[in-house]
């Protein structure tokens, strides 16, 4: 085997994990080759971001012992699961996989990976497994009856920190989707546009830990609307939500596509609001898998990454939406009408108050896993007594949202690929900070902290 070298070794030595060897090399060589110099590489780079200069790094590196340093760091990051996507391309450990996805058209990246082969390309033998609920998906996921699933993007989060469900750490290294969602009033409310006059109105959500029941609770909040005391939010499987308006039982829903399209097209309700209009480029729905999935199936799960990768960028361009529209519409994916899927994937659609609108970004797709917006959806779990005490915001969105790795993926398919995990984000009119996140919740006129 030949000697393997990090490139950091030359100018700061860091030695390596388990404190044995001089050199991330020498562990290398010693005990893995390839991988434990991938993994030994992931912990130089968090080194040396942590410490820029080298004389610094010396320093602290003769201080605590490399083995304690590195030791420490990896009970705050996943560098295991780092180092399975900075490895080169290996034997995958696991082929035949399950993996679970919900009827709405933010897992279109998934489906698209399935019916049009991706996965297969990669090697992977891939079961699709329709899933009726959030807390479904969850709950096979952390029974691994899912090797991996589509999710609501705060799920990861809030399963790590066991807000919900049993404490698991989880990863997040694909965002599937942005935007795609709406607010849908019956249509009797045609004439009740101002959310200031919503008190005693019944909302469905599809889950707590979702960025629907963030978005409706901001939007709401912004216009003197307590949620929790003022309106009645009740979470609800996306399919039952058109029937349960129909029948009067809600007055809306905040939902995923193509739900918010089917009220319009059953002519039971109307389109208020794309969530685009409060956030545009909001996040949505991610690919999660369990921390031990990550570190026992490194391979796998790079290849996984690759084909929602591709997948995402073929249904990001414009050109393909129609095509795509035919492959989700069948009974075993959505079960919708196509017209409907279309409608939504195209952006030309009607709203059930007899315009037809045009708006191409209805719904994206886009593969990176901005660790800002895990750092927003922190903050909305805070601001609402979903989890107590002080959250380390940026801690928990470093560990579940892997986007260093995201970039690494994305520039060597031929993507472009943002150059920072962190970006400010503009939110009902305010733009949001996640380097001053407690200052932002501060500025919010109702929350529970």
């Amino acid at each position: 085997m030949s000697v393997l070298r990090s490139p950091v070794e030359a100018d700061s030595p860091p030695g390596c994990g388990c404190g044995r060897h001089a050199s991330l090399s020498g562990h290398g060589n010693a005990t893995g080759g390839e991988e434990a110099f991938a993994r030994g590489l992931v912990e130089a780079t968090l080194l040396q971001a942590l410490f820029p200069g080298a004389a610094q790094r010396r320093r602290f590196l003769k201080a605590v012992g490399p083995g304690t340093a590195l030791a420490a760091l990896a009970t705050l990051l996943p560098i295991g699961a780092l180092a399975s996507i900075a490895a080169e391309k290996g034997p995958l450990e696991k082929k035949e996989l399950n993996v679970g996805f919900l009827p709405i058209t933010c897992a279109t990246p998934i489906i698209v990976a399935g019916a049009g082969d991706f996965f297969a390309k990669e090697g992977l033998d891939v079961t699709l497994r329709k899933t009726a609920g959030w807390a479904v998906v969850r709950d096979k996921t952390l029974s691994r009856e899912f090797d991996a699933s589509h999710m609501l993007s705060p799920m990861p989060l809030a399963i790590t920190m066991g807000a919900g469900s049993t404490a698991t750490p989880m990863v997040m290294p694909v965002m599937e989707n942005i935007n795609g969602n709406g607010i849908t009033l019956h249509l009797k409310h045609r004439d009740n546009r101002d959310p200031s006059k919503w008190k005693g109105m019944k909302f469905a959500i599809p889950f707590d830990y979702s960025m629907h029941n963030f978005l409706l609770r901001h939007y709401l909040a912004a216009h003197g609307i307590d949620p929790d005391s003022d309106v009645q939010l009740r979470v609800m499987a996306p399919p039952d939500m058109v029937a349960n308006l129909k029948s009067g039982n809600i007055d809306g829903f905040i939902v995923a596509e193509p739900f918010n399209q089917r009220a319009v097209y059953e002519d039971v309700g109307f389109l208020h609001a794309l969530t685009s209009e409060i956030w545009d480029g909001h996040p949505c729905c991610g690919f999660a898998a369990t921390e031990d999935f990550a570190l026992g199936n490194p391979n796998t799960l790079a290849a996984l990454v690759r084909a929602l990768m591709r997948a995402t960028q073929f249904a990001h361009k414009a050109q393909n939406r129609k095509d795509v529209a035919q492959l989700i519409a069948p009974a075993n994916y959505l079960n919708q009408p196509v017209t409907v899927v279309e409608q939504v994937l195209t952006g030309h659609f009607a709203d059930g108050l007899g315009k037809v609108r045009d708006v191409p970004n209805r719904i994206d797709f886009d593969p990176f896993p901005w660790q800002s917006m895990a750092v927003w959806m922190l903050s909305q779990m805070k601001r609402w007594g979903y989890v107590k005490g002080d959250i380390k915001y940026q801690d928990i969105a470093e560990k579940v949202f892997l986007a260093t790795d995201a970039r690494k993926q994305m520039l060597e398919l031929g993507l472009d690929a943002p150059t920072s995990n962190y970006r400010r984000h503009l939110i009902a009119g305010v733009e949001f900070d996640s380097a001053r996140t407690d200052d932002y919740l501060r500025t919010l006129a109702i929350r529970r902290i």
